[in-house]
């Protein structure tokens, strides 16, 4: 997420890049329907395959990129995982928000639409489907907290404010998402302090140690850096103005015990055609 968390939970519009981590998924003969996920966790995976009549036959699933990590860095993986159960069950795509949101429990359905779309897209919730709109890829450095955290509470707490309190937080982030493609690191110290003051107000688990210290080393070599989703650990984001900024910041980072995710940007080619409902 490189912006407008929970504010995209109102309706407003959310920034989320593809990166080059992912799912995939080998299908191969078998006469029953059976399942393999790299940490036996087939929640998401069995509901898609299941929802959309997958026909029966081995689904051997896989985690691509994150190879290494000794836990959950918050980077979509669920998503991930439940776009490539229903295209490899056969199903044209579209039907991954629905079930995502509903084995989750929450959620925007953003992280969905970058496994579908690729690329960096504005993505606003609407009905029947989102409206996805395709923007010039960012390139933020990706930090892992060293700490997974939980996006379903979080958002249940979010939902629990107030309506009315609301308002005000989701207008700001929106202003500051459309600021973002102009003015990047403002638009993430924006975001970041927005986010802050917003958890602090409907008492959620947002900031930690960490995150505190990943802000203080950006700031320190002049970009800006926040938590990238729920807060409360996964990943953080940082950008930079340039090259030699971002590479002290990495340097920095490193010695400070932090683990630089190797991300990239995912191309913008993504499961089925951007065509299908953009803005």
């Amino acid at each position: 997420m490189v912006g407008g968390e929970y504010a995209v939970l109102d309706g407003a519009p959310a920034l989320v890049q593809a990166v080059s981590a992912g799912v995939t998924c080998l299908v191969t003969a078998h006469p029953h329907l059976r399942i393999d996920t790299p940490d036996g966790d087939d929640r998401f995976v069995r509901a898609a395959l299941e929802e959309i009549g997958a026909p029966s036959a081995h689904y051997r699933f896989s985690n691509v990129g994150m190879e290494g990590l000794q836990s959950k860095p918050g980077v979509g993986g669920s998503a991930a995982a439940t776009v490539a159960a229903v295209r490899a069950g056969g199903g044209e795509g579209l039907e991954a928000y629905g079930i995502h949101h509903r084995v989750q429990g929450s959620g925007s359905g953003a992280d969905v639409a970058a496994s579908l779309y690729g690329g960096l897209i504005r993505f606003q919730p609407n009905s029947p489907f989102p409206t996805v709109r395709r923007l010039p890829p960012v390139r933020p450095v990706v930090i892992f907290t060293g700490q997974s955290a939980k996006t379903g509470p979080r958002v249940a707490q979010y939902r629990a404010w107030a309506p009315e309190a609301r308002q005000s937080f989701v207008s700001d982030m929106t202003a500051a998402v459309d600021n973002f493609s102009a003015q990047p690191i403002t638009a993430t110290k924006e975001m970041g302090a927005l986010l802050l003051s917003m958890a602090l107000k409907a008492h959620i688990d947002y900031d930690t140690p960490a995150l505190v210290r990943i802000r203080a080393l950006a700031a320190q070599e002049g970009g800006a850096a926040r938590a990238s989703g729920a807060g409360g650990g996964d990943s953080a984001i940082a950008f930079f103005n340039d090259a030699d900024q971002e590479n002290a910041f990495i340097q920095t980072a490193t010695a400070d015990g932090f683990m630089i995710l190797p991300l990239k940007p995912a191309a913008p080619t993504g499961l089925i055609p951007y065509q299908e409902h953009t803005a």
